[in-house]
């Protein structure tokens, strides 16, 4: 390897060491939370077999009688969605905010409106890795630094991939398979690198798939691909519907409780003054009469948008009901919005409706979470779970084995110019993610502060 070859590869071999150190933990937790997320619903129905499964038989009852059943099991609580079986034998999940304490899941039985019981999903096994996986528990901020990780994960994987790259005469299985015969820390470098190549694209595939979730790249990347025509659709404005110019659809339901593509619209809104006319309930906002529970599912129904659906109710008096399908393989989806107070349909919104961006991101986020190819989808996406969970141990447990003692053991530092030139190649990669890009600035400032303040450090040959 000549001079400039083995000074770029000090420095990718540095950078990879930085990024996995710091980066390591997080990724190892969203490792294990994303394995236990795939099978959530195999989990779910272990755990909460008595919640999620019917017990008495018969023609589902209206939702107004669901809703019922609900807030009988919370009097004075406010019912804010429902969401229908997902399967014959399932029951209906019912969000209900009480009067007092943290919102609940509901499960009513679809045959008598009675509910079985319900939890409160952030403590549930399966919320707590949801929200560790989307927010390490810390709300946005923890939303921040998940995608900070996330971005230096694909850093990490990208420069992993160059120092496992054969040079010279070096036989293939050698760099394919871990070498069981050899001992000690050659064994685990064997472990690390080959583990490495085999799931490094999957990784890839998860941590792209996943970031348009993510609050600042997500948001970025729906704005890009609204400018350029191939996003989230503009349907909903053509029925002639006032939309909101400061809410999301996501705003009014809540973030995640949409697909990803609508999720970014502006949300339609309902005409309190078209209420003056109909034969519903009083809204206690407006004054004006609104539909019925049972009316909105005959209008569904009518629409022909059959179960399962998520209904989520007006938030405010300009608020609309809105009805979505959310299936495993996302070109079956379709939003549904009505006007609170008429009933009339304000917006209509499927598949065929997204631009290519938006099509491209719902498809990944589908086998992001192993739902798109059913059961064969949850084995694929183990796999690259369990690869990460291998590297982030074997990465830092050969650095502990090799750092100096009393030392932190980085790679040597080389020199200026070839360090110059792997910055420029890491920012090229973090201009396309900006939290990374801003993390970079600040490493590279603070490696450079410690050179000059503390004239040397101690690296490991």
């Amino acid at each position: 390897m000549s001079s400039s070859h083995m000074a770029l590869y000090r420095s990718v071999w540095r950078w990879h060491f930085y990024a996995g150190i710091f980066v390591a933990p997080f990724m190892l937790i969203l490792a294990v939370t994303g394995a236990i997320y795939l099978f959530n619903d195999e989990i779910n129905d272990a755990l909460h077999a008595d919640k999620r499964f019917a017990v008495a038989e018969g023609a589902p009852v209206p939702l107004s009688r669901v809703a019922q059943g609900a807030l009988a099991a919370f009097p004075g609580g406010t019912v804010t969605r429902i969401d229908t079986p997902t399967a014959p034998g399932r029951t209906y999940q019912v969000f209900v905010t009480p009067s007092e304490g943290e919102p609940v899941r509901v499960f009513v039985d679809p045959a008598n409106g009675h509910a079985l019981g319900s939890y409160v999903y952030p403590k549930t096994f399966i919320g707590i890795a949801d929200l560790l996986h989307g927010s390490l528990l810390m709300g946005d901020f923890g939303d921040g630094i998940v995608e900070l990780a996330a971005c230096w994960g694909i850093i990490l994987t990208v420069t992993g991939l160059y120092l496992w790259w054969p040079r010279g005469q070096v036989r293939l299985h050698r760099v394919l398979f871990p070498q069981f015969g050899r001992q000690g820390r050659s064994f685990w470098k064997s472990l690390h690198a080959s583990m490495g190549f085999w799931s490094a694209f999957l990784i890839l595939f998860l941590i792209f798939s996943g970031l348009p979730w993510a609050t600042i790249w997500g948001d970025l990347f729906r704005q890009a691909t609204k400018a350029a025509g191939i996003g989230y659709p503009d349907s909903v404005r053509a029925h002639g519907a006032p939309v909101s110019t400061s809410q999301t659809v996501g705003d009014v339901v809540g973030k995640a409780m949409a697909p990803w593509t609508v999720e970014g619209m502006p949300a339609p809104q309902s005409d309190p003054h078209a209420g003056h006319h109909a034969g519903g309930p009083k809204s206690e906002a407006t004054g004006h009469a609104a539909i019925g529970l049972d009316e909105v599912e005959r209008i569904i129904a009518a629409q022909e948008m059959r179960d399962p659906y998520r209904l989520s109710f007006p938030k405010d008096a300009t608020g609309v009901y809105s009805a979505f399908t959310y299936p495993d393989q996302p070109e079956g989806q379709r939003t549904l919005y009505l006007d609170q107070y008429t009933g009339k349909v304000i917006g209509d919104v499927a598949f065929r409706d997204y631009g290519i961006a938006a099509k491209a991101a719902e498809l990944g986020v589908q086998i992001h979470m192993g739902n798109y190819f059913g059961r064969l989808n949850q084995i694929v996406m183990l796999v690259p779970c369990i690869g990460i969970v291998v590297l982030a141990i074997t990465g830092p447990y050969m650095w502990w084995q090799r750092r100096p003692k009393g030392a932190f053991g980085a790679p040597k530092a080389v020199s200026p110019t070839s360090m110059r030139a792997v910055a420029l190649i890491v920012l090229a990669l973090g201009l396309l993610f900006p939290l990374a890009g801003a993390s970079l600035v600040v490493v590279l400032a603070g490696d450079w502060m410690a050179g000059k303040v503390l004239g040397r450090v101690a690296y490991s040959t």
